[in-house]
């Protein structure tokens, strides 16, 4: 217990206790990690829609004459063509091209806050993230300010979570469309209200001073007769998250890993002019002038085990990475999970074999449960398909 009282609390750590939450230590903060099961939390999600207290994120303002200019500097993304009120999924690289985190940047341009760009961060890269970015921002006319303190953010997703949102007097033609954002008021509030989603659902990140946090909860919880909505703590979240393939940091992301390793080559633009820390590393990897390190990839098992992050993992009895997530997928009735294959000292041909998405997928590998192997196979993410609203 004396670990706990030495994490920070959310606004809303009152009305988790009122709900008999069960309250663990996560990223530096107590978190509620389960309230009425995750299995029920993460099918209620799917289903109808889950409100999860994501306050512990952290929130950053940039702002000043060379904004654009710094953040094409700490990004690999092209932040000159994200258009006004609009948000890009980022990772912040490191000299050596490994992420110090992965974040949100929207374009608040013309939202009327005090800041040109609007950021979210995780909650337990906070300190690294705000240290990174004022130390990089020296060399620009340009503030970086941390604001994680003073907002409380809700997160609503699932399929009924636009008419909640509805409800709370923002028509479904005035709601933000996926990846944008607005400043609006919800439930009389003053909000910055978006639309990304951790769930593969369509869904809502709601942005408020914290002095709102418990009004808005518990308006949003009182259309569980109505629309399903319930409370969903870090269990079912991650669950949720896995299934929908997408990662998290300290799990799949670290500051060993470059982009391209962790199969986030996708959001990474070829053809961006600026430099950035690590780009001659991730763009080679990126053009195939440099040989991947390791690489992740999805897999699901054959059998009825569950292999957890850290478990080993073999190809042909040969010791090959790790485990970096894994969980039972409720809606699929099957174990999934993440690994990270080291490349190093392993055969050219089944390097080559992995490096090629046709011959890779349905690939057996073995994870080591409890002292026995028992096999898996690797698979395309997302595990489910995605049901963002457009």
């Amino acid at each position: 217990m004396n670990l706990l009282k030495e994490e920070k609390k959310t606004s809303l750590y009152s009305e988790h206790i009122k709900l008999g939450a069960k309250m663990v230590p996560f990223g530096g903060w107590i978190m509620p990690v389960q309230y009425e099961g995750i299995i029920k939390e993460h099918n209620a999600t799917r289903e109808f829609a889950g409100l999860f207290d994501v306050s512990h994120m952290g929130e950053v303002y940039v702002r000043g004459k060379e904004s654009l200019k710094y953040l094409q500097s700490i990004v690999p993304q092209d932040i000159s063509t994200l258009e006004e009120n609009c948000a890009i999924y980022c990772q912040l690289p490191n000299k050596d091209g490994g992420l110090i985190d992965d974040l949100i940047i929207y374009n608040v341009k013309g939202l009327e806050i005090e800041a040109d760009y609007f950021i979210v961060i995780n909650a337990s890269r906070i300190n690294d993230d705000i240290y990174f970015m004022k130390e990089e921002a020296k060399k620009f006319d340009v503030e970086v300010i941390n604001k994680s303190d003073e907002f409380s953010m809700l997160a609503l997703q699932g399929p009924n979570s636009k008419f909640i949102i509805q409800k709370l007097g923002v028509e479904l033609l005035n709601q933000p469309k996926f990846f944008t954002i607005k400043k609006i008021l919800l439930d009389d509030i003053p909000v910055l209200l978006t639309r990304t989603g951790y769930t593969g659902e369509d869904g809502f990140e709601i942005v408020f001073k914290n002095e709102y946090a418990s009004k808005l909860w518990n308006d949003i919880l009182s259309y569980k007769s109505t629309d399903g909505v319930v409370p969903v703590g870090l269990g079912a979240r991650d669950t949720l998250r896995l299934e929908a393939g997408l990662p998290l940091y300290g799990h799949e992301l670290n500051e060993k890993t470059t982009p391209i390793e962790s199969s986030l080559g996708f959001f990474v633009p070829k053809d961006k002019k600026e430099n950035y820390n690590g780009r001659d590393i991730i763009l080679a990897q990126k053009l195939k002038q440099k040989p991947l390190r390791r690489k992740l990839f999805a897999f699901i098992m054959e059998d009825r085990q569950i292999a957890r992050s850290e478990y080993e993992v073999f190809i042909e009895g040969n010791k090959v990475g790790c485990v970096t997530s894994g969980a039972p997928s409720p809606t699929l009735g099957k174990n999934i999970g993440f690994c990270m294959i080291e490349f190093q000292n392993l055969p050219a041909d089944l390097v080559t074999r992995l490096n090629n998405t046709q011959e890779s997928l349905g690939m057996t590998i073995q994870i080591m449960v409890r002292n026995k192997l028992y096999s898996a196979k690797l698979t395309k993410k997302p595990f489910i398909k995605k049901n963002y609203e457009k």
